[in-house]
């Protein structure tokens, strides 16, 4: 399998996921100067046809290099990319700091925003945990385009799957402010209906959030221990009055 050329120009290395009538590869380009890597999700039969269309919108997406006919696949190129899941690097128990938190979660909806103008059939595929990379390094996170079949996809499972991931980041802990659990459970309401809204959303929420920290932190521990505590009896009160 290593010495399969595809077009006489992608050399795969790996096939990293087969089954009915889709494939996903990494590869190299031959014929690329640096020898880059690439991504190659492949589509017979049925799915061939479905996601057709789906590659014809891909105008918005940087990390896309094409698309084409092999035999009976339709074959599509995307650049590869480096990084460790999100999921072994923000869980609970992790060691992360607040401003960590907020500068990752920022990153987290601006990928969103940035796949809104896509085929959610390839934007709730990228936002899958095994396709979501942190690059701890270099303060990135970046997405990986292993495009598999996903059934009933819609702009508002984006929605959802980003809604996911960002609460693996910001999680509810102790030490979160009262702002930052208010946001959370603003998320698991569904007040958003697609990812422009969540993006607002965000965006008028992490000031607040970036705030209460601030002021958490200017406070010795016992009285920094106190106003958690209020603050977590006041979110209390509040999610039972809703109720």
């Amino acid at each position: 399998m290593e010495a399969m050329l595809v077009r006489e120009r992608y050399k795969v290395v790996r096939v990293s996921d087969v089954r009915e009538n889709y494939a996903f590869a990494e590869a190299v380009d031959i014929l690329d100067r640096e020898k880059r890597g690439c991504l190659l999700n492949l589509y017979e039969g049925p799915l061939l046809r479905a996601y057709l269309h789906c590659f014809d919108q891909m105008a918005a997406c940087p990390a896309f290099l094409g698309i084409f006919l092999e035999g009976e696949s339709l074959v599509t190129v995307f650049q590869d990319c480096t990084g460790t899941p999100i999921d072994q690097v923000f869980y609970r128990g992790d060691k992360h700091d607040w401003q960590t938190r907020l500068e990752y979660a920022e990153k987290l909806f601006h990928q969103a925003l940035n796949m809104a103008d896509l085929p959610p059939e390839v934007s709730c595929a990228a936002f899958l945990s095994e396709n979501l990379l942190v690059d701890e390094k270099n303060r990135e996170l970046r997405l990986r385009y292993h495009v598999l079949p996903l059934e009933g996809m819609n702009p508002r499972e984006l929605v959802y799957l980003t809604c996911d991931q960002v609460k693996k980041i910001l999680l509810s802990r102790f030490s979160s402010p009262r702002a930052e659990l208010e946001f959370l459970d603003e998320l698991d309401r569904g007040v958003c209906l697609n990812v422009v809204q969540l993006y607002a959303l965000w965006r008028e929420r992490s000031q607040e959030i970036q705030t209460a920290y601030e002021k958490l932190y200017r406070k010795n521990f016992f009285w920094r221990w106190c106003t958690l505590v209020w603050g977590r009896i006041r979110w209390y009160a509040a999610r039972r009055k809703r109720r």
